[in-house]
């Protein structure tokens, strides 16, 4: 077995390469604007990038003061996506993240109902505090980020794409 040279490569392969080669050096560009706001958190920026970058949602455990708040609105800056943050509370409902129906009349007198959408549709959502939160809040959150999209009153809605949640929690308050 030879040498692959430059010739042995077609061209959707060139392509592919530097495809490849932009998308790493963007990835290199977020680590650097990352590094500016957070410090000694190598591992977590690391993880958390890994969880976006795969399609996925990520749980950030710490005691307050270790800038998972701000690591994730930093990441959503520097990755150009459009973030909300939901604060988790234990009186929190699942209307208070995914969105209501509201009723709407017109000029004629006519009623109607229109869907307002909640904090959920976005491309990143954090859900600050999670475990604070009744279980049937997280288990909306929950189903919103397996089956990317909800439902309400029978209509469904698609979530955002991408649609990434990094979620916090504190061990020191394990409430909800």
């Amino acid at each position: 077995m030879g040498m692959i040279t430059n010739t042995d490569i077609a061209l959707d392969d060139k392509a592919i390469i530097a495809a490849a080669e932009r998308a790493l050096a963007d990835i290199a560009d977020v680590r650097r604007e990352v590094s500016k706001v957070i410090f000694g958190q190598e591992q977590v920026v690391e993880s958390t990038l890994l969880a976006i970058l795969s399609g996925g949602h990520a749980l950030l455990v710490g005691v307050p003061g270790l800038a998972k708040t701000k690591l994730v609105t930093t990441l959503g800056t520097a990755l150009g996506l459009d973030a909300n943050r939901i604060q988790f509370t234990p009186d929190l409902m699942p209307s208070d993240i995914l969105g209501t129906e509201v009723m709407d009349q017109d000029e004629h007198g006519r009623r109607s109902f229109r869907f307002v959408k909640g904090p959920v549709f976005a491309q990143l959502l954090m859900a600050d505090e999670i475990n604070r939160a009744s279980p049937r809040t997280q288990s909306a959150l929950l189903q919103s980020m397996q089956e990317y999209h909800i439902t309400i009153a029978g209509q469904r809605y698609d979530l955002p794409a991408p649609f990434h949640v990094l979620a916090t929690q504190n061990p020191l308050e394990q409430e909800g």
